[in-house]
């Protein structure tokens, strides 16, 4: 059993945050929170595993109320250390469980965090939960990774997904659990505790674009749209990544 607090301890959530860099950069944030303000249309959103506020605080800051959901205890700390709880209240639980409230508008959860749910049944109460936090009419968006199993070699379990200088992230897979491993391996001399090299591991349970769907449809939602990413480029069979938007019917407009 994945002891989830101890994955993302208090090393991982200093190392979490890139200012200014990677998913942290303006031309990652920008178009993200440009979407996700829209999509609120003038009322409050619920962030799922909302973490150290990559998202949430320049979403605050953009003019939409915020709260959130964070599992580990370390995430929550160091986004304490840069908003108070008046203005990004946070409740500590499994965001396939945990409430903050309802009528929202905009519940999101993003960068692939949904796969953190390991099993099917997880996955699909995550977006019951979902429904639950939403006022009728409400959006729910989950950005998410397409499982690139075309790129296995055959007889082989794993793929090289980054190779730069310093880092290699392999993925390994189980393709009978829709699980994969990513092997996070950095090296070199800019390890500050003097080793030669550092493994981390990260396990995810991965899910098809029409599996999502369906897990929509079991908990009440239709699909209202789907990019290949945050500029709204279109979702093709080459896109390696989508943005799905999930809606709740609204029974007063019926």
């Amino acid at each position: 059993m994945i002891n989830q607090q101890q994955l993302w301890d208090h090393h991982a959530a200093k190392q979490y945050d890139t200012p200014g860099e990677g998913m942290f950069s303006p031309g990652v944030l920008g178009p993200t929170v440009e979407v996700l303000s829209e999509l609120a249309a003038g009322g409050p959103a619920v962030e799922f595993a909302i973490g150290t506020g990559r998202v949430a605080i320049p979403l605050q800051e953009a003019g939409v109320p915020v709260s959130g959901i964070e599992l580990s205890h370390a995430m929550i700390a160091r986004l304490r250390e840069k908003v108070g709880e008046e203005r990004i209240p946070v409740v500590q639980g499994d965001m396939a469980e945990a409430s903050i409230g309802a009528d929202y508008t905009l519940a999101f959860l993003v960068f692939n965090t949904i796969a953190n749910l390991l099993t099917q049944e997880e996955q699909v109460r995550c977006f019951h939960n979902a429904a639950r936090h939403l006022a009728p009419g409400g959006r729910f968006v989950v950005e998410l990774w397409v499982p690139q199993l075309r790129s296995l070699p055959p007889g082989h379990g794993g793929t090289v997904e980054v190779s730069r200088p310093g880092y290699l992230l392999v993925d390994t897979y189980d393709v009978l659990r829709q699980h994969v491993i990513s092997h996070h391996v950095q090296f070199g001399p800019e390890l500050s505790d003097g080793r030669e090299a550092q493994i981390g591991r990260t396990p995810h349970r991965y899910i098809w674009p029409a599996e999502l769907d369906l897990m929509a449809r079991i908990a009440g939602f239709e699909l209202e749209s789907r990019w290949a990413d945050w500029d709204r480029s279109e979702f093709t069979a080459e896109s390696r990544s989508h943005v799905s938007v999930y809606r709740l019917p609204d029974q007063r407009k019926t």
